[in-house]
């Protein structure tokens, strides 16, 4: 166990530095009138998390430690955007539309009321 979380700590280390490289280069490229670190960050994770969904069902049949150690570790700490994405494209792959289509608007719709309920509660401190 203990071999588990120090392995899942280090991908998600290295998941953070590559977000930050990525996420910084893009921004110095793209300017600051537009988060292109965070566009280039979370494409970059949906492209991984598609490139490594299928791998793994194709060609690398990962199973348990170093599947959760790279989809967990460093996908998690690189961007959670892309298990969103892939959680709904699943969904679409199951054709379960009205589910697919409900993840997509609920979380996008709630979490930007989280948002701003959060940013309401922290000015009511």
């Amino acid at each position: 166990m203990l071999l588990k979380i120090l392995l899942l700590a280090l991908a998600g280390a290295l998941g953070t530095l590559a977000r930050y490289g990525l996420a910084g280069l893009a921004q110095q490229i793209g300017g600051v009138a537009f988060p292109w670190g965070t566009l280039a960050v979370n494409l970059a994770g949906c492209f991984l998390a598609g490139l490594f969904w299928a791998l793994f069902e194709t060609h690398l049949p990962l199973q348990g430690r170093a599947r959760l150690i790279i989809l967990v570790g460093f996908m998690g700490a690189f961007t959670t955007f892309s298990a969103f994405i892939l959680e709904t494209g699943e969904l679409a792959r199951a054709s379960e539309w009205s589910y697919a289509a409900m993840n997509l608007v609920l979380q996008n719709v709630l979490g930007l009321a989280a948002l701003f309920g959060g940013a309401a509660l922290a000015r009511l401190l």
